[in-house]
This record gives C-alpha cells, structure tokens and sequence, in this order.
C-alpha cells in the first residue's frame, strides 16, 4: 500500500509534515483535504484500523468546528452521523493525515511518525 498523504496546502503543520516525508523519502501520494475529502466509506475504513477516539478526527480548533458549535452536537450524534459530517467537509477534518500500511497518522507528531 502506497501512503496517502492528506493536507491542506495553506496549513503550516500540514507543510513541515510534507517537508518531513520527503526529507525522509517516504513516497506518499498528496491529496488536498479541500478539494478531495475523505470519503465516509474511507474515513470508516481508517477510523476502524487506527483505532484513536472518532472526536480525535474532528478538527477542534478550525472555525467550521466552532461556527457549526460541534463541541455540544457532537455529544448527541451517533457515530455514523459523525463520520458522514467529517466527509461532507474536509476542513473539519484533523489535517494532516497519513494512512499507511504501518499504522494511521492524525497530526504532524515527528516522534510517532518515525514509526515509518
């Protein structure tokens, strides 16, 4: 499995991650968040095998999370009504993601994805 490498271009973590894959030639193919968002059919798929917490997804500090007030909706929704809001806009999605065949990355944290 090829690793797939999901930002946005604009996010400066989402930079320094990149920078960091290719400083360490690591092949990914690059998908920008807003313009190919994750499927929900994909996002369960990664969400079952990286095992971390669904709200771990949820981009909490971006302004879609807070204009739409998820903070308190979420805690009425069922799984498969959180799933289908993440895929409906990738900016409510935690960027970046790596999806491997090593495990599942949410966010740029160097020391976690030396496992590669």
């Amino acid at each position: 499995m090829k690793n797939i490498f999901i930002e946005y271009p604009k996010c400066s973590t989402c930079q320094k991650a990149k920078k960091w894959l290719e400083k360490n030639n690591i092949e990914f193919i690059d998908r920008n968040i807003a313009q190919d968002t994750p499927t929900a059919k994909e996002l369960t798929e990664w969400i079952q095998r990286g095992g971390y917490d669904l709200k771990k997804w949820f981009n909490t500090s971006g302004l879609k999370y807070k204009e739409l007030n998820l903070k308190d909706k979420l805690l009425t929704m069922t799984d498969k009504e959180k799933i289908e809001l993440l895929a409906s806009d990738g900016m409510l999605i935690k960027r970046p993601l790596l999806i491997s065949d090593k495990g599942i990355f949410i966010g740029f944290k160097e020391d976690i994805w030396k496992a590669l």
